[in-house]
């Protein structure tokens, strides 16, 4: 048959056309013979792109629900790499950037964000605000930057100004008026006076200009747009800040007790007034804090204040400031809240500290607790009724689950929720026990907890420089968990829970080395304690209690005769 026979010559041709593979330009029927698993290889692959082709057509013909067919997705793809690419990078991009940076308007938009990444970033690591700030609050902050920047270091006012200073004698009253605050005590108690001495200067059109000490510009960033907040080298009095106290011939109170008049306003103006309002001020000192003192005080260019305490509740005893002050902070327990926000912003390298370890230890929990401790006793710890007081804390307000002592393993389906537990302390005895215990046995809830301790250094030590970052780093880590407990007495946990806007749990004052029952209560408000506020009515001119005075100023939980500000909404909770 003609068909089937195959002639030599197109053999040949064949061959020639194909020289390397013969088997090609083989007869059918010795190739079928031959390699039968190749024909087998050839129907199979016949039948996949039939299987695609249908597959192909199905989707043409019936596209998903969304609109978008998988065919155009395709092509996009192929024919737009670089934009696909853009797009992912752009999702990204939103995805990490903080949905209000500026934190409600509270902060200034025309800042460098390289030069302090902290000021916008932090964002991205807290919960929006819960309350924001007054509109009344925003005015005056821009008019207070304003003003800062006509009248801060080096100005034409400010170079006026000093050189009336200089020359001893007292000024007459100046287009531009100072507030200057002298570095002083520990790392929270500076922030909390610093907070305080910013609100002191809002309220009298002041500037504040900060003694930059041994490491404020290390620690903390320019909070002003375009002028510096810190105190010029060359500022007369800065090498005698150190010898300031009461006995000093221009300390406010002094100069009370050296006049024979009851009446403020008949004193001689000297060229400056230091204030001192330290843990240690007297009767005359505390008369800062009555409004016919303040209007002579108004007359002055150049007010030093030197504190260690967060003064802010009797500000608000100040009948002439009342008003401003309620329209500044209608919810007036946020003061410290927005004041510490606007502030203290940590520098480039106290960032890294924080993100880092944030990133490392604590992002991926489902939940942050975080446990302030500081022991006011004396002896070496850790002792053991702290750390019962701790445990009891925690477990009593459900904040940490229960152990199970019984079984090695408790059995959990599902996904099992994490808790981040960062515990800071000058010890590494308490982190050690309670990582111990829930690393040696389940907890009864199946739930996952991690125990971290950035630091241990033993002791304080205000003045060394990497002691202080670490300090300010592990305040700004403990305002970023979701709940709070924090020791009595302790302005480091002052300023976690404001900066946080967190009402912490507070442990209580242990006594003769027992555990307290009940081991700690839930704060009023995220507002830091006076710890020594003036007991005094000025109209009357004898002893009050300033505790009971108005609603929105109560004691404080940690310590019976401090202050602290309160919404008057809440003071019925507790």
């Amino acid at each position: 048959m003609m068909r089937l026979r195959r002639n030599t010559d197109d053999d040949d041709q064949l061959r020639q056309l194909d020289p390397e593979h013969h088997t090609v330009s083989r007869p059918l029927d010795r190739k079928c013979e031959q390699n039968p698993m190749r024909l087998m290889g050839i129907l199979i692959v016949c039948l996949m792109v039939v299987s695609v082709l249908f597959s192909v057509s199905t989707v043409l013909r019936d596209p998903p629900s969304d609109g978008v067919s998988a065919i155009e997705e395709a092509k996009f793809l192929q024919l737009n790499p670089r934009k696909v690419t853009d797009a992912v990078d752009d999702l990204s991009r939103s995805a990490e950037e903080p949905k209000d940076k500026l934190l409600g308007g509270l902060l200034d938009a025309g800042f460098d964000e390289r030069s302090c990444l902290s000021r916008y970033q932090s964002a991205l690591y807290r919960k929006e605000l819960q309350q924001k700030p007054s509109p009344y609050l925003l005015s005056k902050l821009r008019t207070y930057e304003a003003l800062h920047k006509r009248c801060g270091p080096y100005t034409e006012s400010y170079n006026r100004t000093l050189k009336q200073l200089r020359s001893g004698q007292h000024m007459e009253q100046s287009d531009c008026n100072y507030l200057v605050w002298i570095s002083f005590s520990g790392l929270g108690n500076r922030m909390l006076a610093l907070a305080s001495a910013f609100l002191y200067a809002i309220l009298t059109n002041r500037v504040l200009l900060v003694d930059p000490g041994t490491d404020m510009p290390d620690l903390f960033c320019e909070p002003f747009p375009d002028a510096s907040w810190l105190l010029p080298s060359d500022f007369p009095l800065l090498n005698q800040f150190k010898t300031f106290d009461q006995k000093s011939p221009f300390c406010y109170g002094k100069i009370l007790k050296n006049n024979t008049s009851t009446d403020s306003n008949q004193l001689i103006l000297p060229p400056y007034v230091y204030l001192h309002l330290a843990h240690d001020y007297d009767d005359h000192d505390k008369m800062f804090f009555c409004d016919q003192d303040q209007s002579f005080l108004q007359k002055t260019p150049w007010l030093i204040i030197k504190t260690d305490n967060y003064f802010v509740p009797s500000l608000f005893l100040i009948p002439s400031f009342e008003q401003e002050l309620s329209n500044l902070f209608p919810v007036k327990g946020t003061v410290f809240h927005f004041l510490g926000r606007y502030l203290f912003h940590p520098t480039n390298p106290v960032w890294g500290l924080i993100t880092r370890y944030y990133q490392a230890y604590l992002a991926k929990a489902d939940e942050r607790i975080g446990i302030q401790i500081r022991v006011f006793d004396t002896g070496v710890g850790p002792f053991q009724y702290v750390l019962d007081q701790i445990i009891a804390c925690t477990m009593k307000e459900n904040l940490l689950p229960e152990i199970n002592m019984e079984e090695a393993v408790v059995s959990s389906y599902g996904h099992q929720k994490s808790k981040a537990v960062l515990m800071t302390s000058l010890s590494n005895g308490y982190f050690e026990k309670v990582r111990n215990m829930y690393w040696e046995h389940p907890t009864v809830t199946g739930e996952v907890i991690g125990v971290y301790q950035p630091s241990h250094e033993e002791y304080q030590q205000t003045e060394k420089q990497n002691h202080n970052r670490k300090a300010w780093a592990e305040m700004y880590l403990l305002s970023l968990t979701d709940v709070l407990v924090t020791s009595s007495w302790s302005t480091f946990g002052y300023v976690a829970q404001g900066l946080g806007g967190l009402k912490p749990w507070i442990l209580y004052k242990p006594e003769n080395g027992t555990a307290p029952n009940p081991p700690c209560r839930r704060a009023m408000s995220m507002e830091p304690c006076f710890h020594a506020p003036p007991f005094y009515d000025c109209k009357a001119k004898t002893g009050v209690d300033t505790g009971a005075l108005v609603p929105h100023v109560r004691h404080c939980e940690d310590m019976s005769w401090g202050l602290k500000l309160v919404d008057h909404l809440t003071t019925t909770e507790f």
